[in-house]
């Protein structure tokens, strides 16, 4: 299994760059990319001129590229992220994506997802959640799409419901932030 970790987004509601925001001693993507880390074969992010630099120094062991056009929105930085695993030679694979804004998953919903042969993503009382995870076929219609359109509309995730406490955690905002440390740290309670 592939792993892209969206990290391209402008973060402009929120004011400062959500890749970089601060979680003990390491930055958010780092500590998405250290909880993948082991699970996953290959691990690339998909990152914006302006945070490159800081992640490819943070995150030095995964495969950090960048989106030039991060406004075309998360299918474009997808569609980055496919055509580096793409160009590594590595075919018919199945893929995780992990927005880096929503990191409220749990280690069993991981693992669910990781062991998934279909194209799904978790949700909590009815309302969709992060990460999804695509098969090979979905994969294909993702490469084929058009980097604007909005991922619901390329390809249709079936649902499972999960009891995580912060599957909802979406950090757009400064009020998003607050106590992000302590609720990453009860993600799997």
């Amino acid at each position: 299994m592939e792993c892209v970790i969206l990290a391209a987004g402008s973060s402009t509601r929120l004011g400062m760059d959500k890749a970089l925001i601060g979680v003990g001693s390491q930055v958010l993507v780092s500590w998405i990319s250290r909880r993948l880390s082991g699970r996953v074969a290959n691990i690339t992010i998909v990152a914006n001129e302006s945070n490159f630099p800081e992640i490819s120094r943070m995150v030095s062991d995964v495969n950090v590229i960048i989106n030039r056009n991060p406004h075309q929105g998360r299918t474009g930085s997808l569609k980055v992220g496919i055509d580096s695993i793409d160009s590594s030679g590595v075919e018919d694979y199945r893929l995780l994506v992990v927005p880096v804004d929503r990191p409220g998953f749990s280690d069993s919903t991981l693992d669910r997802l990781i062991y998934s042969e279909e194209t799904c993503c978790p949700m909590k009382e009815g309302k969709g959640g992060h990460p999804l995870v695509m098969n090979s076929e979905d994969v294909d219609k993702v490469r084929k799409s058009s980097a604007d359109m909005p991922l619901r509309e390329v390809i249709e995730a079936s649902r499972f419901e999960v009891l995580d406490r912060f599957l909802d955690l979406n950090i757009d905002t400064p009020d998003d932030i607050t106590n992000l440390e302590e609720k990453l740290q009860l993600v799997n309670e």
